[in-house]
């Protein structure tokens, strides 16, 4: 065995060369791998001894991609592109062993050999668009010769991983090998390619399946259509459908260029350098810094849930989706009866659509056990009250759960904005109690935010960061405040777009900016969709507000056929002439003068105020870092993924200029605007909310 350099090695299994990179974690393509590939590969080539070259890679995975903490530098040693002109052009058969993941440039490399083997485990893909980018090195012009455009036009615009065994249907892998016999079977097949002398197969001279949607433009329209919802607002879809055009209608080289050109607008544009920020704020918002690595672990093997309505029977799921045993208490029978329910037909829902089987739904419920007592969450490891917001309820419920779980038990409360201190406050063991705030559906909804109590202790902390990957959510750590950091930076946006409405602006104006802006939908239409008459009680209410008055009529959201907005059969929303005479007279009563509001205004008036109010909770230490903020707003709130977040926002429009907004606002309207101490002092310091 030779070692080219520290990640790889070149050994001679016979006849075969083997090329063996080392790189952990995931072999990413950094400037030791390229120049490890580009020298492993020229001294394979050069060896007449060799008379085939096989490229493997050690630890857990394939090539997982490239280095993305090199983009935007300068790059030092031999490029991918010279290390694929290499084994493209190697006069001797190349065969890249798979397993584990071949994504993004780590399948463009296997692109180039001139067969791929894989374990039935592996998975490939190229998911560039998740970043905001386009596969920049053949990957576009290659996979659409491989797949066929239509496959290429669904991985890649989506980043989807396939499976092998589809790989090797669709022809992206030659053979299966047996799991933990990959470097055999791939040594094997290349032993055949020699004796059986098989051409060496240059995907790039592979043309038939790219003439086959020649001069058949529909097939792109079509996509494009089918997808217009779920692309909107994003770049990277459409460029990687205009480079799959490209594959079909040009030459392999002028394809590339095109490839070439595209990728370099993403990747030095404001939505790739967003999405490329998220990714690694969403790793970052799991390193806590006064929680060391090494803290000890709670062991999780049962959990129990207070409330079987729609967000305890949505916890309730998250957990039995990963095999642990759920309890969930109910009060009534009935209630009972009924979220359990729910939670079948939410698996019946899956399993009719294909993402589970039918044994799959059946195991999962037999892992959640309805009951009336609870008494019988005394053996649980983790009890998580999802009861609704009263604090007296909530006192209620820990008394009672202090005396009956076991010692080491985590109780956890999933309030949405109630003080936990308090909660934890009528216990015995305040460093058990911790917020689990999930987001409804918790079934689907992907943030968790995890509410560190002033008593928790750091084993409950880390084993809360620890699970929530368990059951697949994006966890963000936040101090006790009202409203946590979602839901009180929420609060800003929502009390200015109902003054925005008495100042003259129309619900579906204020809606527009924001849907224009990035949002899934405004705060009206959000309210319409959930109910307006959520926490509204008739006897109550006395006609104060524009949702009391809507309410009253009946016009309770997209359920009844009219909220802020009127619905058709199909829920589709159109302005309401009801809805806006409703608001001319509470202006009217209130002495209000309406003016005509910009569109720059409303986006303004929603939107600085949030990013003010980030900067206050980090002032308080209720979040770590600026980041945590932005995955908060992203992964529960609907953010736009390629607009970074609202720190991150900030940042693009600069804090000197937020603050001079707030200011001239709070000049014109009050103290809501008042700008955080923190803002002034970022500015005159010349520094970043990302420095915070």
């Amino acid at each position: 065995m030779t070692a080219i350099n520290p990640v790889t090695d070149l050994s001679m299994d016979g006849d075969v060369a083997v090329i063996t990179l080392n790189s952990p974690p995931v072999n990413a393509l950094s400037a030791n791998v390229r120049e490890g590939l580009f020298e492993g590969f020229k001294a394979a080539t050069a060896d007449p001894a060799a008379k085939a070259i096989v490229l493997i890679c050690e630890g857990r995975t394939f090539i997982a991609g490239a280095d993305i903490t090199e983009f935007g530098g300068a790059s030092r040693g031999p490029s991918l592109f010279d290390v694929q002109e290499m084994m493209e052009n190697a006069p001797k058969p190349v065969i890249a062993a798979i397993h584990g993941t071949a994504l993004g440039g780590g399948l463009e490399v296997a692109l180039v050999a001139h067969y791929r083997v894989a374990v039935p485990s592996a998975r490939l893909g190229l998911p560039e668009v998740n970043l905001g980018l386009l596969p920049g090195a053949g990957g576009t012009q290659r996979l659409p010769r491989v797949a066929g455009p239509e496959k290429a036009l669904e991985m890649m615009t989506s980043g989807r991983h396939a499976p092998a065994k589809e790989a090797l249907e669709m022809g992206l892998v030659d053979e299966l090998a047996e799991e933990g016999k990959l470097r055999e079977a791939a040594v094997a097949f290349a032993r055949r390619c020699v004796a059986e002398n098989k051409p060496l197969v240059r995907v790039r001279d592979n043309n038939s399946k790219v003439e086959a949607a020649r001069g058949k433009p529909e097939i792109f329209e079509a996509f494009r259509k089918a997808n217009a919802r779920k692309f909107r607002g994003f770049l990277a879809p459409e460029y990687n459908i205009r480079c799959i055009e490209a594959a079909v209608n040009l030459p392999f080289d002028e394809g590339l260029a095109v490839e070439r050109k595209l990728f370099g607008e993403l990747v030095t544009g404001s939505q790739s350098a967003a999405q490329r920020y998220s990714f690694f704020a969403e790793r970052q918002a799991q390193k806590i810094p006064d929680v060391p690595d090494d803290t000890p672990l709670i062991p999780v093997k049962s959990v129990g849930i207070i409330g079987a309505g729609t967000m305890g029977g949505g916890i309730a799921m998250n957990f039995a989706n990963v095999g642990i045993a759920v309890t969930i208490v109910e009060v009534q029978k009935e209630a009972l009866e009924r979220g359990l329910k729910v939670i079948r037909g939410n698996y019946e829902r899956t399993a009719s659509r294909g993402g589970i089987t039918a044994a799959q739904v059946e195991e999962r419920m037999a892992l959640i056990t309805g009951s009336l007592d609870m008494n019988d969450l005394a053996p649980v490891d983790l009890v998580i009250e999802a009861v609704f917001e009263r604090m007296d309820v909530k006192k209620d419920i820990f008394t009672k759960l202090d005396a009956i779980c076991k010692p080491g038990a985590i109780l956890a409360t999933n309030t949405s904005g109630l003080n936990i201190d308090e909660i934890a406050s009528v216990t015995k063991r305040p460093e058990a109690v911790i917020g689990l705030h999930f987001f409804s559906p918790a079934n689907v909804m992907k943030l968790l935010e995890i509410v560190r109590a002033d008593h928790t202790s750091k084993s409950v902390i880390a084993t809360s960061m620890k699970l929530a990957k368990q059951i697949g959510k994006i966890a963000a750590l936040v101090g006790v405040c009202p409203g946590f950091v979602g839901n009180r930076i929420l609060a800003q946006r929502q009390r200015e777009a109902q003054k925005l409405v008495m100042e003259g602006a129309m619900p579906w104006d204020i809606d527009r900016v924001l849907y224009d802006f990035g949002f899934p939908m405004g705060p009206f239409a959000m309210s319409d969709l959930a109910g307006l008459d959520i926490g509204w009680v008739k006897e109550r209410s006395k006609g104060e507000s524009i949702r009391d008055v809507l309410c009253e009529m009946d016009r309770r959201g997209q359920k009844t056929g009219a909220g802020y907005y009127d619905y058709d059969e199909n829920r589709n929303a159109k302005p309401s002439p009801v809805t806006e005479k409703i608001i001319n007279d509470f202006i009217v009563k209130t002495g209000s003068n309406p003016r005509t509001v910009s569109d720059e205004e409303i986006l303004e008036r929603c939107i600085y105020p949030m990013i003010n109010e980030g900067v206050k909770i980090l002032e308080e230490g209720k979040a770590i870092r600026s980041s945590d903020i932005d995955v908060v707003w992203q992964n529960g709130y609907g953010w736009p993924v390629y607009r970074g977040g609202p720190m991150w926002y900030g940042d693009q429009i600069g804090a000197a200029k937020v603050l001079e907004k707030m200011k001239e606002f709070q000049a014109k309207m009050g103290d809501d605007f008042k700008p955080a101490a923190l803002l002034e002092k970022l500015v005159a310091e010349g520094k970043k909310f990302s420095d915070l």
